[in-house]
């Protein structure tokens, strides 16, 4: 496979441990870790296409959530189990630019989704008259559909634009799985710096999301408080808000700070943890979240 003047072939991907028996420990811990998500994730998915009950906007978002969910963390996790299992480093540069791809995509639309979630649970508790005609079933269907082409446009425009440019400083990736910076750190020095700026622009639309979803919250916090306290219900949304927060804030810290983190500061552990932070633990905690409170999807 040619890629402008570079006849790379292959990505090695990092060596987690150098001993086999460390090598196994991670292949189980992520095999823990995908059957979580799968257990987690497939339930939630059979509940809600299944029960004519939870056909309401706030399940239709958590099904694209789940969905979302399964993708994003197969495009990384199996990979990776693969060669700690075989004792491998590779994979194809096909394979490799399929990775970035699929992970954006998923990582940008379950973004997208999680904003629209933060607004669902606005228009509930602080407009519930209005909740049905603002969210009726052919604008919940338009929100999501905006969701899944996002996600698809961001990452046709950066996989486009990464593999595109010459790769002149080897092709050994510091990560688990084929991540962006990772891929830019072996560009020629002068031909990245195109890619960085979209990175900037997508950093700040992203920025924008997190904004909106925190003012969702504030002005939710602000209308549960006002509810007397003795009905129960301050604990129900508070329980129900502060979790969709905390993994809303992991997501875009770590993810916001992998992509966004100048090249000549490079701890590999770090980046590492990082990366397991932003791209695989939210996918396995996620249902967890939002299904442990919910008595409806129990």
């Amino acid at each position: 496979q040619m890629s402008n003047g570079s006849s790379i072939t292959q990505f090695l991907l990092l060596e987690f441990a150098d001993t086999r028996q460390l090598q196994l420990l991670y292949f189980w811990l992520f095999l823990g870790i995908y059957l979580a998500a799968l257990l987690g994730n497939g339930p939630i998915i059979t509940a809600i296409a299944c029960d004519h009950r939870l056909h309401t906007p706030m399940y239709f978002f958590l099904l694209n959530l789940s969905l979302l969910d399964l993708g994003s963390i197969s495009t990384t996790v199996p990979k990776a189990m693969a060669n700690f299992l075989w004792n491998t480093r590779d994979i194809s540069y096909q394979g490799c630019s399929a990775q970035v791809f699929f992970f954006l995509f998923y990582a940008t639309a379950e973004f997208s989704i999680l904003t629209i979630m933060a607004y669902d649970r606005y228009i509930a508790i602080c407009k519930p008259l209005h909740y049905e005609t603002i969210l009726s079933s052919r604008a919940c269907v338009h929100m999501a559909a905006a969701a899944w082409a996002s996600g698809f446009l961001n990452a046709l425009l950066h996989t486009a634009s990464t593999f595109s440019l010459p790769l002149c400083q080897g092709n050994a990736v510091d990560q688990f799985f084929c991540e962006l910076p990772q891929i830019l750190k072996l560009s020629c020095s002068d031909s990245y710096l195109r890619e960085v700026g979209l990175l900037v622009v997508i950093a700040c639309l992203f920025f924008g999301c997190f904004v909106f979803i925190v003012v969702s919250y504030v002005q939710i916090f602000r209308a549960v408080l006002r509810i007397p306290s003795e009905q129960g219900q301050r604990y129900k949304a508070f329980s129900t808000c502060l979790p969709h927060l905390a993994v809303v804030s992991l997501f875009v810290t770590t993810g916001v700070f992998a992509h966004l983190k100048p090249p000549s500061i490079s701890f590999s552990v770090l980046d590492l943890v990082v990366a397991v932070l932003y791209s695989v633990v939210p996918p396995a905690v996620n249902p967890f979240i939002y299904s442990i409170r919910n008595q409806e999807l129990k």
